[in-house]
């Protein structure tokens, strides 16, 4: 059984990490963050970075009744416009956490998903997904910053 508050624990020391690669893309010149690098789905550092946060919003939304699809727009055309994103969305989850009981955060519940599909969901699950996938794509950043020439380490889940 989760509970909320390890959920806010793994949720913060994923941003943590996030914070700490958004910082290392603030380093990027010359429009390489928007530099199209070929084998990625999304295809720029910048466009990976909003994928990831966009879809943390997207889910926690759904788990409160929402459907929030959140593209790309000139709002988030920089590095810094995304770090604002990620303080909006991270805000977003923990006054989630906070505020959703134990036992609901546990059960499996009928939500209302992008195109009025209907998904049955575990809200915990969910909230570990957001964690998973912003490494995911945190691993697809740091690939990218590799091939720009500016390797970034350190940022792996933190244990302590």
């Amino acid at each position: 059984m989760f509970t909320p508050e390890a959920l806010q624990d793994c949720h913060e020391r994923a941003h943590r990490n996030l914070i700490a690669l958004l910082a290392r893309c603030r380093e990027l010149e010359g429009g390489d963050a928007d530099r199209e690098l070929d084998g990625f789905g999304y295809p720029t550092v910048r466009l990976q970075l909003h994928h990831a946060i966009a879809a943390e919003q997207y889910w926690i939304g759904v788990l409160q009744g929402r459907v929030e699809v959140t593209e790309d727009s000139p709002e988030f055309s920089t590095i810094a416009s995304l770090e604002s994103y990620r303080n909006r969305v991270f805000a977003e989850t923990e006054a989630y956490l906070r505020a959703v009981p134990v036992e609901e955060l546990n059960a499996v519940r009928t939500r209302m998903t992008w195109g009025n599909r209907e998904r049955t969901l575990v809200p915990a699950h969910v909230v570990m997904r957001t964690v998973t996938h912003l490494y995911h794509h945190q691993g697809q950043v740091l690939a990218m910053l590799r091939l720009l020439g500016k390797p970034c380490t350190g940022l792996d889940y933190s244990i302590l």
